[in-house]
């Protein structure tokens, strides 16, 4: 542990045109874990059995799944509810009577919706690239939409002879959309993980939602660890009143910390950038939220030049891959206890490096 938190003082701004400053503590001292963001998606397309395998590979110490449901009542993994951008259903002559617009969490979106495919037709479908131009697409029409039970059967197998399981961390999205049309998530999600095996406050398993009822609704029927998500603007869908910058103040943590285990802001939230793309001075939230024993895991780590501060891209060409690596020294030098990424290939050595003597 000694050794971890000085590799950290030494690397902790490297690349981010700072001096190196001494890393702060997890909140339980061990070091953070790497949460594969849809899986490997830098380089599978995103919801895949594809693409969490290769995380697994590639050492996450968990996937991420997004859960949406289908007609039948089916928990699968999507980003959105809304599947055009994922799938090739607008390929599908057989479904094109479905492209309708709905309003979802207050905002009209047109296409297909998860809910109004059964899980067999969904099944004829084949995901795609969500982000083309950054990641291309020669992966495009090999893989099926995975169930959520699928998820976890190659769980099961992959952690056959490990002394420290991978572990799931699913996010309902749109939980109260779903709800109001009979499709909630509560029920059928801790009615599959509890089938699994996953049971009680050591699970392997984080349950994350952008809004509040839910996780409150979960905790009051489970122990399961839980992880409110929050986002550098707006607020939650289920509460028009109450703002995601509100709930990341002491006062708005402490109320947190009565129904979750921790926190996954937005990763600008613990670090702003200026207006040129530079790194700013860490805020006061993972030290608060840490203050009231709330873990905090911010997202997106992602090695495209699009997405990286200024000082770590690696040129001009957006789809280039800059040094995620630096990024990653520095958020994990404020003493964050997890992160996302979509780019387990290079987050997992980062996160975990020694010094060796």
């Amino acid at each position: 542990m000694i050794r971890w938190l000085a590799t950290l003082a030494a690397l902790s701004l490297a690349g981010c045109g700072a001096d190196p400053v001494a890393a702060e503590a997890t909140l339980d001292g061990h070091p953070p874990i790497v949460i594969a963001h849809r899986g490997a998606s830098g380089e599978r397309p995103e919801h895949t059995l594809a693409s969490y395998r290769l995380a697994i590979d590639l050492g996450a110490d968990y996937i991420e799944p997004d859960l949406v449901l289908t007609k039948d009542g089916v928990l699968v993994a999507r980003h959105e509810n809304e599947i055009s951008e994922t799938t090739d259903v607008a390929d599908h002559p057989e479904f094109a009577s479905r492209k309708v617009t709905k309003t979802i969490d207050g905002q009209q979106v047109t296409g297909w919706f998860t809910e109004d495919f059964t899980l067999a037709e969904l099944k004829t479908l084949r995901a795609k690239e969500r982000l083309p131009q950054l990641r291309g697409t020669v992966h495009d029409g090999e893989y099926e939409i995975p169930t959520f039970a699928e998820i976890l059967d190659l769980l099961v197998e992959a952690n056959k002879g490990r002394t420290k399981p991978v572990g799931v961390y699913p996010e309902t999205k749109h939980p109260t959309y779903f709800a109001s049309i009979g499709l909630p998530h509560e029920a059928p999600l801790l009615a599959i993980l509890d089938r699994y095996g996953y049971r009680g406050r050591k699970a392997p398993v984080f349950i994350q939602s952008f809004e509040v009822a839910n996780l409150k609704a979960i905790r009051a029927k489970s122990d399961l660890p839980l992880i409110q998500l929050m986002d550098g603007e707006g607020g939650p869908a289920d509460d028009p009143k109450l703002s995601y910058a509100a709930m990341a103040t002491p006062a708005g943590l402490k109320a947190v910390a009565a129904y979750a285990d921790g926190i996954g802001p937005y990763k600008e939230m613990i670090i702003p950038r200026s207006a040129l793309g530079t790194l700013g001075d860490p805020t006061s939230l993972v030290r608060d939220a840490h203050a009231v024993g709330l873990k905090v895991h911010p997202w997106t780590f992602r090695r495209e030049n699009y997405f990286l501060p200024l000082a770590d891209k690696g040129g001009v060409d957006p789809a280039g891959h800059g040094d995620l690596a630096a990024e990653i020294r520095t958020y994990v030098a404020t003493g964050i206890d997890g992160l996302f990424s979509d780019n387990p290939r290079e987050a997992v050595p980062t996160v975990k490096e020694r010094v060796t003597k």
